[in-house]
């Protein structure tokens, strides 16, 4: 049966708490966010925050929140605790409500699988009733648990349409997690073997299903330049990439794509040069052009990756310019939860302070070659006879 607003909430089958007193049920009167994480999901760490301030602001309206982390890697239960712990005490030391772990399944099964939730953060709201009055990104909470804890949002129109649309994408999607399952066991269990031909082969026959699939594309890209640095058959695949992310002028492709051309976690040592800098400088004019500096669109998300790419091609004072612009956007006009902001600005100060470093010791750098160039060399023997 499907889950989807104003059914009833189903129950919280769990055995291993990791904070917080194990939950029985769900109470009349109080509003309950369920949210499903995982310590490899990048934008968790910052839902994780966003509800730690949403548990402080409303406690006393009734609200109490459960994290569910259901979908950790292939470790035993024991390691699992041990790295979850980690990750709770890294990414969120003032951490105020419950969080379970299910290593069985059970929850995804009486969850997100009957909802169509197939991706992570996802937040499951219950209202005062016990029924589910919103399923969601965790972004969406802010507008959305102020208008449940008062009562105003189940029965409107905007929370009908937002779930109405919310099955249609969901639905779509879940089809399409189904045709790419079989591929991606495949895949994952090749990779987990290192058996890079057997990976090679999954991931052809899922661009051949599916060829607008960016997931697909990607792993194509990265198998045969990173796993199996395989120029001659990875560069044909590179620039096809490119040249789809210009075309379909898609910021997701063309950050996807320079990703893999000058993200910091590859070694790019045995790519040709000339040919990465030159489609990294097509790719990140493109960028600019899509969401200009003097525009007031978020800078936050693709000025970083822009930023890597001057930087790495030696043109460090306008990737510090494009750094200061991203940390400029997220006080900018669109509101940006303040769990999301803590969560970026760590890496970017970071990162801005490591130009900086950078171009110091470009300077210093220069100075000294002039300082010793024959000229000056030849210049200073004269002076000295």
């Amino acid at each position: 049966m499907a889950l989807q607003m104003e059914s009833q909430a189903p129950p919280i089958k769990v055995e291993t708490w990791l904070r917080g007193e194990p939950f029985a049920s769900f109470q009349p009167g109080k509003v309950y966010v369920v949210e499903f994480w995982a310590t490899w999901c990048g934008p968790c760490a910052a839902a994780a925050l966003q509800l730690v301030q949403l548990q402080e602001k409303y406690k006393d309206a009734g609200l109490e929140v459960v994290g569910v982390a259901a979908d950790e890697d292939d470790l035993s239960p024991v390691e699992v605790r041990a790295k979850l712990g980690a990750w709770l005490a890294e990414k969120c030391p003032d951490l105020n409500y419950r969080i379970a772990f299910d290593p069985t399944g059970e929850m995804n099964k009486l969850w997100r699988e009957p909802s169509f939730s197939v991706g992570i953060p996802t937040s499951f709201v219950v209202d005062r009733d016990g029924h589910i009055a919103f399923i969601g990104h965790p972004r969406q909470l802010d507008e959305v648990l102020p208008k449940v804890l008062n009562g105003s949002w189940r029965a409107s129109d905007e929370a009908k349409a937002a779930d109405t649309a919310r099955i249609a994408r969901s639905g779509a999607i879940a089809r399409e997690q189904a045709l790419k399952k079989p591929i991606n066991d495949r895949f994952w269990a090749a990779i987990k073997a290192e058996d890079w031909t057997m990976a090679l082969s999954a991931i052809e026959e899922g661009i051949a299903l599916m060829p607008d699939n960016i997931s697909f594309r990607l792993a194509h890209v990265h198998l045969l330049l990173h796993r199996m640095n395989d120029m001659q058959k990875g560069m044909p695949v590179m620039r096809q990439l490119v040249r789809d992310a210009i075309d379909r002028n898609s910021e997701n492709w063309m950050l996807a794509a320079l990703g893999q051309l000058f993200s910091p976690a590859h070694d790019h040592s045995h790519f040709p040069s000339g040919e990465r800098f030159a489609m990294g400088k097509k790719l990140s004019e493109h960028i600019l052009a899509l969401n200009p500096p003097q525009a007031d669109g978020p800078k936050f998300r693709s000025y970083p990756a822009v930023a890597r790419y001057y930087y790495d091609s030696g043109n460090k004072d306008r990737a510090i310019e494009l750094l200061r612009l991203a940390l400029k956007s997220l006080e900018g006009p669109e509101l940006i939860p303040d769990a999301q902001k803590q969560h970026l600005l760590p890496d970017l100060l970071q990162t801005l302070a490591s130009y900086k470093a950078g171009r110091a010791v470009a300077a210093l750098s220069s100075r000294v070659r002039k300082t010793f160039s024959p000229r000056h060399q030849s210049a200073s023997g004269r002076k000295n006879t």
